[in-house]
């Protein structure tokens, strides 16, 4: 049951990086890489990491999506 439950995770992890790359707003792009790191966060409680998951948590999923999004705020998000 939990194999299929990381298979899952993973598959997730695969689009929400792919959705990164590719995506043509920003926004989408910051959206993306936070869905990346929230499932990363319970792949690593899945391996009984929960150190490695809070470190990710608060940096990957908080930190680095508040100021992504502050940023393209500030910039006017790419806009010419």
């Amino acid at each position: 049951m939990i194999e299929i439950i990381l298979y899952i995770l993973l598959l997730l992890t695969v689009v929400a990086a792919l959705v990164v790359v590719f995506a043509d707003n920003l926004v989408s792009s910051v959206i993306g890489l936070s869905i990346f790191s929230s499932s990363l966060v319970v792949i690593f409680v899945i391996f009984q990491a929960p150190d490695v998951a809070l470190t990710e948590i608060v940096i990957g999923s908080g930190i680095t999506t508040g100021l992504f999004i502050i940023t393209i705020d500030k910039t006017g998000g790419g806009k010419e």
